[in-house]
């Protein structure tokens, strides 16, 4: 069953395929819409893509197909992995999460994006905040004002 284990990956391609199948089907919608591409038409295209495509996969896998290896890859596997980054990254997407209510956007993304790059070993103390909030800043204005997605502004709302 070795050589066969992409099996696994169409296996989950036809579950996902069926829910979304599933999930659109039994949507319900307000038939008083008029024109004939309603909210429930790109999710049953999209469970279909997935049911083709999970049955083509396993048509492919079961007549000897199978994926290469990515030769490209800069990664040794002999190497143990950095888990002091990975929960660093961890911890600044759980404050983030945690502290962008009460604080807004554009203070919890400057934390975001200061904290992601410390994670990742920059040590410009001086420079990494100022382009973090420049970067925060700066997705809250394109998000929240010229494109309308509602962010949370938190203390500095009145000030943008």
């Amino acid at each position: 069953m070795r050589e066969h284990s992409e099996l696994g990956v169409s296996l989950l391609l036809l579950a996902l395929g069926a829910l979304v199948l599933t999930d659109a089907l039994t949507m319900d919608v307000d038939i008083s819409q008029r024109g004939p591409i309603g909210p429930k038409t790109v999710p049953i295209a999209v469970g279909i893509g997935l049911l083709v495509i999970a049955v083509l996969l396993a048509i492919d896998v079961l007549r000897g197909g199978h994926g290469e290896a990515e030769g490209g890859e800069d990664i040794d596997l002999s190497e143990p992995a950095d888990w002091r980054t990975v929960l660093l990254l961890a911890g600044v997407f759980l404050a983030t999460a945690v502290l962008i209510d009460p604080l807004g956007f554009p203070v919890a993304g400057a934390l975001l994006f200061w904290g992601a790059a410390y994670a990742l070993g920059s040590r410009h103390f001086h420079r990494d905040p100022l382009i973090a909030a420049g970067i925060s800043l700066a997705a809250f204005i394109v998000f929240d004002r010229l494109l309308g997605v509602p962010l949370p502004g938190g203390p500095l709302m009145g000030v943008l």
